[in-house]
């Protein structure tokens, strides 16, 4: 045998590509597989184990099928492309999420495809609803609430709302993160399978979640008619109308559904109830309509019944999970807050420190200041003694000029008393003196008019003598000069016998050369004491002025020296302060 007859013959192969909500795979598959083979293969790659839910869906011809699990893939009505491209979607939908849905991928998977659906409006959601279910959506995907993180603008990239939603109302998109924002500081502490989970349970109410709509026929009269499959029963609706069925048969209350060809037959179980009959063109759209009912039907049948025991095993496990996770939230939950407390104990701690390191830096400052203070007040001191002891000298110096002034003061009223006095003699003496004077002067008139009368007695007697000596006889003898005569004497002399009044020229000039020089001499001692009065009178005005400039001149320094002191003491103040 040859080597490569040895070999096993290498399987046919043909590429998968399958596109869940959140990823896409590949896959290479044998011919020979079946829908259920690759259903599997896509189930444990996921990870998901409620595998009712959840189907292989491709697009045919205008409308889609599901990948039936029986047949081989390629027997089916799949696309030739390669790779053969498929959606792993929910096919089912639960009534109650909360109940049903028990493993968090699954979960995760309904979150995304009923969330697409809402955003693609497939679903209808009020406003309101669609920005609560928005914030739980960010809620799943960023976790808490931290204003210090979220910023405005962290939702512009989002697609959060439906576009007829956000057509509906005049609003900016700031407006909008404004209010799914302020829902979503809301839901802190929520973690993503409660929030996705919260989604859900909202998503559920909504008229159209989990319904497949189709386009049929009532009877022959070609009424266009909507039907849809639910998880609750089979619906009639308006076609303009998807909210509000015209009629609903809940499978509790269904019989039978057959088909035949294009007339599809439901069958109450009341059997007084008729018989509704519809019908559907498309004999791959009847196909589809009978596998979600068979398959809807099913589901509502189990739900009634006793969990098996691999979905009480798995609510088991997903209840311990849940359990754990919860317990791992609160330790995370508390160690986030013990973290969170001591960080913020760091920060306090760290403020503490700057602020301590600041106090210690201004006390520095301060104590660096305190001692160039301390110095310059030590020099100022230093300064102040030497100005205190200058001052004291100075102060010295002033009592000693204050006191040498009022012995000069003392001094110059003694002195002054005294040229007061000796003024008032020298007054005295000066009407003393021109008393004398008008006395001399009226002596001095008495004797010139003496003089004179001696002068006219003399002449007369000198005539009568010639007369007489003419009448006679000559006269022989002359008789010697006698010495001037008081005015009495003149007096007497005019009544004495004419022989005596014999007066010489000589004598008379004599006499008023004395008059003179006496006149003269008063006249030198008037003027020399009416020297002496001014002189006195200078003196008086120059102590006056110099007792004057000295008192000034004290005040002046007094005032200095007061100055001097406001100014140290202002100084001094101002070093307090300092």
């Amino acid at each position: 045998m040859s080597i490569l007859g040895l070999k096993k013959k290498q399987p046919k192969t043909f590429k998968v590509k399958v596109i869940t909500m959140d990823a896409e795979m590949e896959f290479s598959c044998e011919v020979k597989w079946k829908g259920k083979d690759l259903f599997d293969l896509v189930c444990r790659t996921v990870g998901l184990r409620e595998t009712w839910f959840f189907g292989l869906r491709y697009t045919v011809k205008d409308t889609y099928a599901w990948l039936k699990p029986d047949k081989r893939v390629l027997d089916q009505e799949v696309p030739k492309d390669s790779p053969i491209t498929f959606n792993f979607l929910a096919k089912f939908f639960p009534e109650k999420v909360e109940e049903e849905l028990v493993q968090e991928i699954t979960q995760h998977l309904f979150f995304l495809q009923v969330k697409k659906q809402i955003l693609d409006e497939e679903i209808f959601c009020s406003p309101e609803a669609s920005v609560l279910l928005a914030s739980y959506a960010v809620q799943a995907k960023y976790g808490d609430y931290d204003p210090n993180f979220h910023k405005p603008g962290f939702l512009a990239q989002d697609e959060l709302l439906p576009k007829t939603v956000v057509m509906q109302y005049q609003m900016t998109a700031d407006m909008w993160e404004e209010k799914i924002t302020a829902w979503y500081a809301e839901h802190r502490g929520l973690a993503r399978d409660e929030a996705e989970m919260e989604y859900l349970k909202i998503a559920q109410d909504l008229e159209m979640y989990g319904v497949s709509y189709f386009e049929i026929t009532q009877n022959k009269r070609d009424t266009n008619l909507l039907l849809g499959v639910d998880a609750q029963g089979l619906h009639i609706y308006s076609p303009n109308s998807k909210l509000t069925p015209n009629k609903s048969f809940p499978w509790s209350g269904i019989r039978n559904i057959s088909y035949s060809e294009k007339e599809f037959t439901i069958k109450p179980l009341d059997k007084k109830k008729d018989v509704f009959k519809f019908y559907s063109s498309q004999l791959r759209v009847n196909k589809l309509i009978l596998q979600l009912c068979i398959g809807n039907h099913d589901l509502f049948m189990r739900r009634r019944k006793v969990d098996s025991i691999e979905v009480q095993q798995m609510k088991a496990q997903a209840k311990e999970e849940k359990a754990r996770k919860k317990m791992e939230r609160q330790i995370l939950a508390r160690e986030k807050q013990m973290r969170e407390e001591a960080e913020r104990a760091k920060e306090e701690m760290e403020r503490r420190l700057f602020q301590l390191q600041d106090e210690a830096r201004l006390a520095n400052e301060a104590l660096l200041r305190s001692e160039e203070t301390a110095d310059l007040l030590a020099e100022k001191a230093q300064i102040a003694e030497e100005e205190a002891k200058l001052l004291a000298h100075k102060a010295a110096e002033a009592e000693q000029e204050r006191q040498r002034l009022e012995v000069a003061a003392m001094k110059t009223k003694e002195e002054k008393r005294l040229m007061e006095q000796k003024m008032r003699e020298a007054e005295q003496l000066a009407v003393k003196l021109v008393e004398q004077s008008e006395r001399r002067l009226k002596e001095a008139d008495h004797l010139k008019q003496d003089l004179t009368e001696a002068k006219d007695a003399e002449r007369r007697a000198k005539q009568k003598l010639l007369e007489i000596t003419k009448t006679t006889y000559p006269v022989p003898y002359s008789a010697p000069p006698a010495p001037p005569a008081p005015p009495e004497a003149a007096d007497f002399a005019c009544e004495s016998p004419p022989a005596r009044l014999d007066f010489k020229d000589s004598d008379m000039k004599r006499l008023s050369m004395e008059i003179e020089r006496e006149r003269l001499e008063y006249m030198e001692k008037s003027k020399h004491l009416q020297d002496q009065l001014k002189e006195l009178k200078s003196e008086i005005e120059s102590l006056k002025l110099e007792e004057q400039q000295q008192q000034q001149a004290s005040l002046y320094n007094m005032h200095s020296e007061a100055r001097g002191n406001s100014a140290y003491m202002s100084q001094m103040a101002y070093f307090e302060e300092v």
